[in-house]
């Protein structure tokens, strides 16, 4: 079996494979003070409910935008998995795309690894929306990934207001009857929910006229994270959520780069 570690800025996303089945998934809240000993009691817990021992996997895969979070998981996979991972980033990886930039060491892994995953289960070219920690939107083609914007994240920016206004209160994201809210809170979810719609439809018509005034193909656009099945019910520029994208994007990395 493979393990594969999506580490967020969020959260950090263990899954395991056997083969090309997904057997499960689980989350733990990202937190660099963690220990791998912490991290393993988690896990060991989620893996012995799904019937899955350690001695089980054979191999482990990491994408991590957390620098602190990297040694320790390194650690957990070496001490308790018996396995040396594979790193995302790491010198020589094969990931199946170019990143077609500058700086291509800039871009974060996960970004690197849905657009591995959305090429080979949808075809590019792709806008790919992620709903995280930060709102992205990555565009890829048949040549690589060609790059994208970051905005900020839906919870970050409720926080923002709660913390920023001492008279608005914590609300969670959700999608309001009425666009015209009536209380407080009506109209910050509105606020939140369909102002982030607004955000969606424009930078993905923007993004697809920019490309598509060179390459002449249209783009499909493909969303994940958390929060993408809330918001594809607000507008019909999502075609497809995927919620498994990064997990998936980790196995066929792996797979490429299997010794």
């Amino acid at each position: 079996m493979l393990l594969c570690i999506d580490a967020g800025n969020t959260n950090v996303v263990f899954a395991a494979f056997d083969g090309q089945t997904l057997k499960g998934a689980w989350r733990s809240a990202t937190d660099g003070k963690r220990t791998k000993d912490e991290y393993n009691a988690f896990l060991s817990h989620w893996l012995s409910g799904a019937g899955i021992k350690p001695s089980d996997f054979r191999a482990a895969i990491i994408a991590s935008v957390v620098p602190d979070l990297d040694f320790t998981l390194k650690s957990l996979c070496r001490q308790f998995f018996n396995c040396e991972p594979l790193i995302v980033g790491q010198t020589n990886m094969d990931l199946g795309i170019k990143a077609l930039l500058p700086r291509p060491q800039e871009v974060g892994a996960d970004r690197l690894v849905n657009a591995v995953a959305a090429c080979h289960l949808y075809g590019p070219p792709l806008v790919i929306i992620d709903f995280g920690t930060a709102t992205t939107f990555d565009v890829v083609d048949s040549e690589g990934y060609r790059g994208g914007a970051i905005a900020p994240g839906i919870n970050l920016s409720l926080q923002a207001l709660h913390m920023a206004a001492a008279k608005l209160p914590r609300v969670n994201v959700d999608r309001p009857q009425n666009v015209i809210g009536t209380t407080t809170i009506d109209a910050m979810q509105s606020g939140v929910y369909w102002g982030y719609i607004g955000l969606i439809e424009g930078m993905v018509a923007r993004l697809r006229s920019e490309y598509e005034a060179i390459s002449k193909t249209p783009m499909t656009v493909i969303a994940t994270g958390g929060l993408s099945p809330l918001f594809q019910t607000g507008t019909a520029i999502i075609q497809k959520v995927d919620m498994d994208l990064t997990l998936m994007g980790l196995r066929l990395i792996y797979e490429k780069n299997k010794k």
